[in-house]
């Protein structure tokens, strides 16, 4: 169930990651961009912590 949890929350992150990418685009506020494209990294991460888990059979 694990595996299901991480890689939902590594979508969502990522989904707004890209948000906030673009708002910090469209307003020119470079701060925000960058929190953007570190969310969406997190959520890569969480990603890959769910296929990890549903490799080894959520005993990470």
């Amino acid at each position: 169930m694990g595996e299901l949890k991480d890689k939902a929350k590594g979508h969502a992150k990522e989904a707004a990651g890209s948000v906030k990418v673009a708002a910090g685009r469209a307003t020119g506020d470079r701060k925000m961009e960058a929190e953007g494209h570190e969310q969406k990294a997190r959520g890569e991460v969480d990603k890959a912590k769910g296929a990890v888990k549903g490799a080894l059979g959520d005993k990470v």
